[in-house]
């Protein structure tokens, strides 16, 4: 079976989202349309204070977590599903709806939180479209166990060894994806979906 929900997964700090940006920048230089969200570490005097959470598509930036807000806990940060919902989950669901590619990171204990991501999330991943998630090494939801275990589901693991080389991998394989499934249809995911071809 093609494979088309490329999962990324790694200790922390391993470069995940690196990969994942770079896979992300590299499609897009290739006229792909891409959204869906991404989480970034924030930093003040080189001590983390939080997770932002990004709209890939809009840019729009909200805050996931923080050591300095309520919200339910995970470690010493505090998750913001107002922020979580209004930029992540809404991302999510505009590239399942109008992007050749969603792209969500990541799938871990703080935004499985939200029931409204747990929900964008389950409708991407059954949308058809390409989905390149990355999954909390340690997660064992439902929703990560089912995601993993999809038929058309290949799993990555990012190493040290092999994070450089990787972003090339996936690149490889999201565009052999739209090509072999959108190019019949003249790369048009709506009319693929009519005539049966996704």
């Amino acid at each position: 079976m093609e494979k088309r929900v490329l999962i990324l997964t790694g200790i922390p700090g391993v470069g995940k989202t690196t990969v994942l940006a770079k896979t992300v920048s590299s499609l897009r230089g290739r006229g792909v349309s891409v959204g869906g969200m991404f989480s970034r570490e924030v930093r003040e005097d080189g001590i983390r204070v939080g997770f932002e959470v990004v709209d890939v598509a809009r840019a729009k930036v909200g805050w996931l977590a923080h050591v300095d807000q309520h919200g339910p806990q995970v470690g010493k940060y505090h998750v913001n599903l107002g922020d979580l919902e209004a930029v992540g989950v809404q991302a999510i669901n505009d590239a399942t709806e109008n992007r050749d590619v969603v792209v969500i990171d990541e799938i871990g204990p703080m935004e499985l939180f939200s029931e409204k991501f747990k929900q964008a999330a389950q409708k991407a991943l059954g949308s058809g479209k390409l989905v390149i998630a990355v999954v909390h090494w340690k997660a064992q939801d439902k929703l990560v166990v089912e995601a993993k275990s999809r038929p058309d589901a290949e799993v990555f693991t990012v190493t040290p060894q092999n994070w450089d080389g990787l972003q090339e991998e996936l690149v490889e394989k999201a565009v052999e994806f739209l090509r072999r499934f959108l190019e019949p249809c003249g790369f048009d995911f709506a009319h693929c979906l009519e005539v049966g071809v996704v």
